[in-house]
């Protein structure tokens, strides 16, 4: 009886390094910085630009304004607080609601974007 002997498969790939030399390490997170600087101008900028311009608008609220919520709702703020203002909807009908739920005048296109827009 013969023995069997492994034997290795004929293509054998040699490890060696690059030619040219080393690349210094820094280089190696040159694309990943890259990426990183594409995200913040594309994504992270416009949603900090579009977060104050609505923080402002929500700032600016006062009495008289027509306004419509982010529900649909349309009237006049009657009084403003800290966190909430009451909208007269009809005559002798007062709601009072958040005014995050604020989407911006009436005749005019919202300042708060809605939430259903699949970002």
């Amino acid at each position: 009886m013969i023995p069997t002997v492994f034997t290795a498969p004929a293509f054998v790939v040699a490890m060696a390094p690059p030619a040219g030399g080393d690349t210094p390490a820094w280089m190696s997170f040159v694309p990943f910085a890259m990426i990183l600087a594409i995200f913040y101008f594309v994504i992270l900028m416009p949603m900090r630009k579009r977060q104050k311009k609505v923080a402002e608008f929500q700032g600016a609220l006062k009495v008289g304004d027509k306004v419509i919520t982010t529900a649909g709702i349309y009237g006049q703020i009657t009084k403003v607080n800290d966190n909430s203002v009451q909208i007269q909807i009809a005559e002798k009908v007062r709601i009072e609601v958040a005014k995050a739920s604020i989407g911006g005048f009436q005749g005019q296109e919202p300042v708060v974007p809605e939430t259903g827009s699949g970002l």
